[in-house]
């Protein structure tokens, strides 16, 4: 009786780290579109800087 619980609970435990490999690429491509978003807000920003400081500078002549 021990041995078949001992069984089912390898068997079990082989079935869940399957599964996780399987979606091991769910994660990868949600990094990648939070890295995506985070270089589109970065590109925003620099674009904003940018004209800030080109009217700011534009004053000064």
């Amino acid at each position: 009786m021990l041995g078949l619980r001992a069984t089912d609970h390898t068997a079990d435990q082989v079935d869940v780290l399957r599964r996780a490999r399987e979606d091991r690429g769910s994660v990868t491509i949600e990094q990648v579109l939070w890295a995506v978003a985070a270089i589109a807000i970065a590109g925003l920003v620099v674009v904003a800087v940018r004209g800030f400081v080109t009217d700011k500078a534009n004053e000064i002549k």
